[in-house]
């Protein structure tokens, strides 16, 4: 399993249902990209200035809004997740 680092998290992305216009199938490119997924792990937090450590407010099994073009896709083991920092989480969704 991938162990993040610091302040990242790793983010198994919900896709969003196939939508259509009028009966039309929209092509792969004209549909938006996801923005929720579920936290499969979390790193140990921020170190502070003064050399303390601050964890995150997030942790693993929260579905969580984030920024449209955050974070960085990665495949593994055949999977893909999004990892990225917490900072660029918007929201949890309860």
């Amino acid at each position: 399993m991938l162990k993040p680092l610091g302040d990242r998290v790793i983010i198994e992305v919900t896709e969003a249902a196939e939508q259509t216009v009028g009966g039309i199938v929209l092509a792969n490119n004209a549909k938006d990209k996801p923005v929720t997924g579920k936290v499969i792990a979390a790193g140990s937090g921020y170190v502070l200035n003064d050399g303390s450590k601050q964890s995150l407010t997030v942790k693993e099994g929260d579905t969580v809004l984030f920024d449209k073009y955050a974070g960085q896709e990665v495949t593994f083991e055949g999977t893909d997740y999004l990892a990225l920092h917490e900072k660029d989480i918007v929201a949890i969704v309860e």
